[in-house]
């Protein structure tokens, strides 16, 4: 098989990608591990910025986003005594979008199947070959049979574990991480959200997110210790803390109801640099991981995608390689600033064992700051609503 871009991981951005190559007439083979089935029913991230919107609109996958999801213009932040509502709109001008991640991706794999696009499904040992020369291959076995797929590119868009970060050469890629000893147990839970906005709460008892996906679909979080089970935790128990650490208002309206999903997420900040090599880019989790504070891991996705999908469009259509040979530099430089702002975050919002009384301190003094400064506000604002890409 011959294609011009061959694209491992058929998650968001993978997705993204190939329908925005399509729209500007560049063909592409999608390969991916598990069954659709299996990428569906992966729980992710639901808060998108406008320039993910923007982005799901170019690729003409929009309408059911515009019509079922939710915009916000503020959430609240609550850590010791300090209560504050942060106005997205009024700070910035803009708003965010509560859409769930899985239904981004349904509506990618909705406009694949209508078009009949090339995308494999269980597709094994997927491995991508010769990345460093003019002649780049990806090889694949299915049904027992081993298919090589000749390109012009290969591009990355295979999770953190995935194998195309794990096929550059060690000398030529530079890893940098952090690891958080605390991890967020996440339920999913068909009852009326207790707040129309989100709430990020920092309690002595540790962190708490009342997040949703629609108004009868609601995600709540708590921080535990990492190596905490998720079998040691009920429902009941898990409502009973989020009573306590959201505080007595959200007690007081909160409904509550069996779990339709349970599970403990570890928190990291992972970037890997560079993002290219060779012939093969690298996008999305392949290349960074952030904690899920900033609601930032699938909107950098994204921005990769801005940033990849234009230097392909521009080397097919203008015969230029400098939106590729551009595409790492740019795409780290928005990457490490959310980073930093998850980061922050992170470190605003959790009760870490190790930091003892002074972080304490200095969370509230952060806090403090931020509820008598517009300008600490805005600077908060504009990173969470999502920079410019």
């Amino acid at each position: 098989m011959r294609t011009q871009v061959a694209i491992i991981g058929a998650g968001p951005s993978g997705l993204l990608l190939s329908q925005l190559l399509h729209l500007a007439g560049i063909d592409c083979v999608v390969l991916e591990q598990r069954s659709g089935d299996y990428v569906l029913s992966r729980i992710r991230a639901g808060v998108l910025e406008q320039g993910m919107v923007d982005m799901i609109d170019r690729a003409g996958v929009g309408a059911r986003m515009h019509k079922e999801g939710l915009l916000h213009d503020g959430f609240t932040m609550a850590v010791g005594d300090t209560r504050l509502r942060m106005d997205l709109k009024g700070l910035t001008g803009s708003s965010v979008m509560v859409y769930g991640q899985t239904e981004v991706t349904r509506d990618l794999m909705d406009a694949h199947a209508a078009r009949d696009a090339k995308v494999i499904y269980e597709a094994e040992a997927v491995t991508p070959l010769d990345f460093d020369t003019d002649h780049p291959r990806v090889t694949y076995v299915k049904d027992g049979v081993t298919h090589e797929i000749a390109c012009d590119f290969i591009c990355g868009c295979d999770g953190f574990h995935g194998v195309c970060r794990k096929s550059v050469p060690e000398g030529a890629i530079t890893e940098f991480e952090k690891v958080y000893p605390v991890g967020w147990l996440g339920i999913l839970s068909h009852v009326r959200p207790v707040s129309h906005e989100l709430i990020y709460a920092n309690h002595d008892r540790g962190f708490a997110l009342a997040s949703m996906r629609s108004h009868t679909l609601s995600r709540y979080y708590i921080q535990v210790p990492l190596d905490s089970p998720v079998e040691a935790w009920s429902d009941e128990a898990i409502w009973d803390e989020l009573k306590i650490r959201l505080g007595e208002e959200a007690a007081a309206s909160m409904e509550t109801g069996p779990s339709i999903e349970k599970s403990i997420a570890p928190l990291r900040s992972f970037v890997v640099e560079p993002l290219r090599f060779g012939r093969m880019m690298l996008a999305g989790d392949a290349g960074h991981i952030v904690p899920p504070t900033g609601a930032k891991g699938l909107n950098l996705a994204a921005s990769d995608i801005h940033y990849l999908s234009t230097g392909l469009i521009e080397y097919y259509a203008d015969k230029s390689a400098a939106g590729i040979d551009a595409y790492s530099q740019k795409a780290l430089a928005r990457i490490w600033k959310a980073e930093r702002f998850s980061w922050w975050m992170t470190m605003l919002l959790h009760k870490f064992p190790d930091l003892g009384a002074f972080n304490a301190k200095m969370q509230q003094a952060d806090m403090d700051y931020l509820a008598s400064s517009t300008a600490a506000q805005t600077s908060l604002a504009e990173n969470y609503v999502g920079l410019p890409f």
